[in-house]
């Protein structure tokens, strides 16, 4: 039997223990295997074949040279470590899933920075729950829409800020009606996305499914030396 893709996560220290397990399911149901990493533990990005970079508290701006303008709640050292894991990832070639936060990371990382007060710059209503309510459409001709098709899709929404200037190799798969940047994705090896909802929260939806479905097949080319993007692709026409 073929090995199932090993995935770390991180998490916030202090409640990440609440959200692992929704996001250990939806990489279990995707055929991979899921351990948690969180600021002061080891994270070892050389003894998995894939990461996700969860969700969490706001990113300090000094990571992208600006100065704090809001009283978000900071986790320098959760910073500080998926900043390494996400340059350790891109460096050795394996694939990166972000969640909300962690799309935010993967954007900083690659060089891009934020709006740390995205709805007040859009102008948009806050929403705050796990729930779908809230609408994006998927941009055409992205790696996205070629696993979750290009119809309007109702998502959740937990976060306050939002990508701003994209980092480098990124681009926008994803938006809300205000013009919000709700995914971005790398248009190159290895395979990288980010979206701002919460994909471990709907996992009951198909279309939700095949984002964890798209990590662990790209992770699992990478283990067998196989080209990501052809798998990820493969898994869409599925």
């Amino acid at each position: 039997m073929t090995q199932r893709p090993l995935i770390g996560v991180t998490t916030s220290l202090k409640t990440g223990w609440r959200v692992f397990p929704f996001i250990a399911l939806g990489v279990a149901l995707a055929g991979g295997r899921a351990i948690r990493w969180a600021a002061g533990t080891r994270a070892e990005v050389a003894g998995v074949d894939g990461v996700i970079v969860g969700g969490g508290d706001d990113i300090s701006p000094e990571l992208y040279g600006a100065e704090l303008i809001t009283t978000a709640v900071l986790d320098p050292e959760r910073d500080a470590l998926e900043t390494c894991i996400i340059e350790e990832a891109m460096k050795h070639g394996k694939p990166v899933l972000g969640i909300c936060r962690g799309a935010q990371m993967l954007n900083i990382a690659l060089g891009g920075n934020l709006h740390q007060n995205a709805y007040e710059h859009y102008g948009e209503r806050k929403f705050s729950t796990i729930l779908p309510k809230k609408d994006v459409q998927i941009c055409a001709d992205t790696r996205l829409a070629d696993l979750a098709g290009v119809q309007p899709m109702r998502v959740n929404a937990l976060h306050s800020q939002a990508v701003d200037r994209l980092g480098d190799g990124l681009q926008v798969a994803a938006r809300d009606p205000s013009g919000m940047v709700q995914a971005i994705e790398r248009v190159s090896e290895p395979f990288a996305l980010g979206v701002q909802w919460h994909p471990e929260y709907l996992t009951y939806a198909r279309r939700q499914r095949a984002l964890f479905r798209a990590l662990v097949a790209a992770s699992r080319a990478r283990s067998e030396d196989r080209a990501q993007l052809a798998e990820v692709s493969a898994v869409a026409r599925h």
